[in-house]
């Protein structure tokens, strides 16, 4: 399908503890979030953005309330040592939507579904496209001698 839209701004990382987080695990507490935050600043967000847009089902009124809402502005991504990936934490429009009256377009479960879900979509390609295209660092987890071979 695709969307034609332009990229909105790369978020600025917040200082947050991933452990916060319900859908994050993460071991260690060096983020490396300065660094990320200037690669997104240097074109990983934009080019992560257009792969994404190109591919992704969300409509343009859809893509205009997640932007609206300023639910790009909350991603946080983060450097995951231990597993050797950028993470992510991607925003979504909370279950209470419809009594906080969030948005005039927000009208159905099936929209805040898929505004959600493309939003997750839209962290793993950013995540995916700084590991591949932007990072040259190497994890300094190393695993332990005594582990078994399996």
């Amino acid at each position: 399908m695709g969307l034609n839209v332009d990229a909105p701004a790369p978020p600025e990382l917040p200082e947050v503890d991933t452990g916060e987080y319900d859908d994050v695990d993460v071991q260690g507490t060096e983020y490396r979030r300065e660094e990320l935050e200037e690669l997104l600043a240097d074109g990983a967000w934009d080019d992560a953005f257009d792969e994404w847009a190109a591919h992704t089902d969300l409509d343009a009124e859809e893509f205009a309330v997640a932007k609206e809402l300023g639910l790009f502005a909350e991603f946080d991504f983060f450097w995951d040592d231990f597993a050797d990936r950028v993470g992510y934490h991607a925003p979504g429009i909370p279950e209470d939507w419809r009594e906080r009256e969030l948005h005039p377009e927000l009208n159905s479960w099936e929209t805040v579904s898929g505004i959600n879900a493309a939003l997750a979509e839209f962290g793993d390609t950013v995540s995916r496209t700084l590991k591949e295209e932007y990072i040259d660092w190497e994890a300094e987890y190393e695993a332990p001698d005594d582990l078994p071979d399996f």
